[in-house]
């Protein structure tokens, strides 16, 4: 692991930017690099994953059928897009990544209360209390959607073993 402190913060421009870089083996990819910048007067707490070897633009796609899917461990990186197409859903990583689907449907829902919460309009309200509750049902395993990532810069995969 490598540790650099004392950085200046390309946000808030103070000297508190600490950046992390960490070596990791990922079975049947090879090494994956977790690069983190942290910043203790901003929050600032951005992740990205670089795989060793150069990837080519991917497009994934997993079908959650039960509960055990949510243990599913996903890479992504800073530069994908994962989408639940049956429920019109997508999140821009913003931020790399190692988690399993079930953290990523918590992200969705997080994000379908937020925007709820936000409206005003009794007809988006009622839509984003529909979503939630699908969004539930999967969760649970009652019904099966599919997950898809597209990462344009390769940095991303699926665990499904």
């Amino acid at each position: 692991m490598n540790k650099i402190e004392k950085e200046m913060c390309p946000f808030c421009r103070t000297k508190n930017l600490t950046l992390i870089e960490e070596e990791k083996e990922v079975p049947s990819f090879g090494k994956v690099y977790v690069l983190t910048m942290k910043c203790s007067d901003c929050d600032c707490d951005k992740k990205d994953i670089m795989f060793e070897e150069e990837q080519k633009p991917c497009k994934l796609m997993f079908v959650i059928n039960s509960e055990k899917d949510l243990k599913v461990k996903i890479i992504y990186s800073a530069e994908a897009t994962i989408k639940l197409p049956q429920l019109r859903l997508n999140i821009p990583a913003n931020s790399g990544c190692i988690c399993n689907i079930g953290d990523i449907l918590d992200q969705f829902e997080k994000q379908l209360e937020e925007e709820r919460d936000a409206t005003e309009d009794q007809s988006d309200k009622k839509s984003f209390r529909n979503s939630l509750k699908k969004l539930r049902k999967i969760k649970f395993g009652d019904i099966s959607t599919k997950l898809v990532i597209e990462d344009p810069s390769g940095n991303s995969v699926i665990l499904d073993k």
